[in-house]
């Protein structure tokens, strides 16, 4: 299918028939399979399906009538990532507890299921970040921990068979990362002073370890990480996204001797799709083999995704796999010869629809939808448009309208996606699904600031919060009123994380737009919220939020922060608030919600406030989810209606 053809909108206005109305828990319930990749053999694929209901990992034969097995036993929190090894009977997962965000490393032996999980990093208090395997070293994995010291991540070595760790690498304190290459050579992905990103080699020679700078980064230009950032199996060099001398991310190849980039591949609108840096479960912009580490392809992402075949065999597969469906190619995993792959699709009303693709035989069967009983007709098409923000930017944004309703003078809930360094895209999303569905329009803005848009775009967010970024929402609001999508008095802003914060910015700076907001584990105090962030997380500021926002230990950026917080507002806001937060968030704390719900519940104000005792930041647990958005449509109806 040409790019054009995928990226045409659909013709909202053309007569539709009335839908049926899905419930809540049909929208938020678990999937009956999700996240299916495939062993280094060939044989065998596992994917997350409900076991005492929460989802856990299941392993099936692919060539034989056994039953799948289920091979986690976790009736407490969902298991949501997962990784085979390069040994087909070691698999690896992590979990953290109730949402705090502690994760542990535990490893099953799928010879001896019944045996239980191992967790491999018993540590209590202890992080395991960064899980990685190198086809040169077999039957070990990379990870971080910061064991020694809460603040400072460690580079270790695991023998996944014996679970002995062994420790590579100290961090001397700059350290936001470590590579070991197949030679054991060491690299430190560091944080200088300035905000800075770095690359420097560990060398050991004169006995005590010394950081040698191999290149530079504006840390500006990277305000979470650089990523794509990949070693490359022979380990000379780095995959890595670059935007050096350019407004787009492309994909180089770093050079660890030199320091030089090589360009590798750039598409010439686009950027390379990097949303893993912020939620890793995302596919990486690199398609690699994870069996032998070649390089397949490479992700970028407009209006809809493209991908960009860099081997030849790879490119011989793409076709036959994009044939499969009509939406984005989202995970994709092969086995280590690359005869037999596991497709996961992105759709917006055919969500994760998974195959299996044999490259020898051509043939293709469906494995499973994770949502079977959701009919596409019933769903609402997503359409990418672009809203002329005031000062002329052009915001890149996507209208989903209900089904079977005329699409003039709708009630309109206004989507803030998280960061605010993500974006939001194409594809299937349960919270517009059940608002479509509930006759509302939804329109979800990629304001300034947002990642994948070019450079350009993400630093004209640096100073703008509850400023020139709000003024983009208020602005796709005005947008949609004056096409004669939304009706102007039955607007809602909703959001999560950063969305919530900008949720209640609407309810706080802009009263008289909203109808009503709710706020999802948003901050309400920039000052506070920076200053409670978990140690670790940090050092990190300086090139983020320390740059884009303020630092609260300079008295004059912290007057500013406070004054760009609704809490410093809140005696202006009249807006009806609904307040959604976790109880073990660690990123923002519950005494974000608890200090302007209690503000406001003071002068009378009415806000519905929601706390769930074992999440943490966003909820995962389904029976909170669909409490959640059981009480959201409640309160949607009764302020826009």
């Amino acid at each position: 299918m040409s790019e054009s053809a995928r990226t045409t909108a659909p013709a909202h206005g053309a007569p539709r028939l009335a839908v049926e109305q899905l419930t809540v828990e049909e929208l938020f319930g678990s999937p009956v399979r999700a996240g299916a990749s495939i062993s280094s053999d060939g044989t065998r694929i596992a994917y997350l399906a409900p076991w005492r209901g929460r989802l856990n990992v299941w392993v099936e034969n692919l060539d034989s009538d056994e039953e799948p097995r289920c091979v986690t036993a976790d009736d407490n929190r969902s298991v949501h990532t997962f990784h085979w090894t390069d040994d087909p009977r070691w698999l690896l997962y992590e979990q953290d507890g109730d949402g705090d965000e502690m994760w542990h490393l535990h490893r099953v032996d799928l010879d001896h299921p019944e045996a239980g999980a191992v967790d491999l990093t018993p540590f209590p208090g202890v992080v395991a970040l960064g899980l990685d395997t190198a086809a040169a070293r077999p039957g070990k994995a990379f990870l971080h921990l910061n064991k020694r010291n809460p603040v400072e991540f460690d580079l270790y070595e695991l023998d996944i068979a014996t679970g002995e760790l062994t420790v590579l690498a100290q961090n001397p304190g700059q350290s936001a990362g470590w590579m070991c290459t197949p030679g054991g050579e060491l690299y430190a992905q560091l944080l200088t002073a300035e905000g800075d990103i770095q690359l420097a080699r560990w060398d050991t020679s004169a006995g005590s370890g010394e950081l040698r700078p191999v290149a530079t980064f504006d840390g500006a230009d990277y305000p979470l990480s650089i990523q794509p950032f990949e070693l490359t199996p022979d380990g000379t060099g780095v995959w890595l996204g670059s935007n050096r001398n350019s407004d787009r991310t492309r994909l180089v190849r770093l050079d660890l001797a030199t320091g030089e980039e090589t360009g590798v591949d750039s598409h010439p609108v686009f950027d390379l799709d990097t949303r893993c840096v912020v939620f890793p479960a995302l596919p990486s912009p690199l398609i690699r083999n994870p069996y032998t580490g070649a390089l397949l392809g490479a992700r970028y992402l407009g209006e809809r995704q493209v991908i960009h075949a860099l081997d030849p065999h790879f490119a011989a597969v793409l076709p036959n796999l994009e044939r499969l469906s009509d939406g984005d190619l989202a995970a994709v995993s092969c086995d280590a010869s690359g005869r037999r792959w596991v497709a996961v699709f992105s759709h917006d009303r055919d969500p994760g629809a998974t195959y299996l693709y044999d490259h020898a035989t051509r043939e293709t069967r469906l494995l499973y939808r994770p949502y079977p009983h959701l009919d596409p007709e019933v769903l609402a098409p997503m359409a990418p448009v672009v809203i002329p923000a005031r000062d002329g930017l052009r915001l890149p944004a996507y209208l989903t309208l209900p089904v079977g309703v005329d699409p003039v003078g709708l009630p309109t809930v206004l989507l803030v996606h998280g960061g605010p360094w993500f974006r939001d895209t194409w594809g299937y999303n349960p919270v517009v699904q059940l608002l479509a569905n509930r006759g509302y329009a939804v329109l979800q803005v990629n304001f300034r600031g947002s990642m994948g848009y070019g450079k350009a775009f993400l630093k004209a967010g640096i100073g703008e919060l509850a400023g020139t970024m709000h003024d983009d929402l208020i602005d796709a609001v005005d947008w949609a009123v004056g096409r004669g999508y939304a009706d102007r008095d039955r607007v809602a802003v909703f959001g999560g994380s950063y969305g919530g914060y900008a949720a209640l910015v609407g309810a706080a700076f802009t009263p008289d737009v909203f109808a009503a907001a709710i706020d999802t584990c948003g901050p309400s105090n920039l000052v506070t919220y920076l200053r409670t962030l978990p140690e670790f997380a940090r050092p990190g500021l300086v090139n983020n939020w320390y740059l884009y926002a303020g630092d609260p230990s300079d008295p004059e950026q912290e007057a500013d922060l406070l004054a760009r917080s609704p809490i410093s507002r809140v005696d202006r806001i009249r807006t009806p608030l609904m307040v959604v937060q976790g109880a073990n968030d660690v990123r923002v704390v519950k005494a974000e919600s608890d200090r302007i719900v209690d503000a406001l519940r003071a002068r009378g104000v009415e806000v519905e406030y929601m706390v769930k005792e074992n999440e943490g930041h966003g909820f995962v647990n389904p029976e909170n989810n669909i409490d959640l958005y059981r009480a959201a449509e409640r309160f949607l109806a009764r302020h826009l209606k």
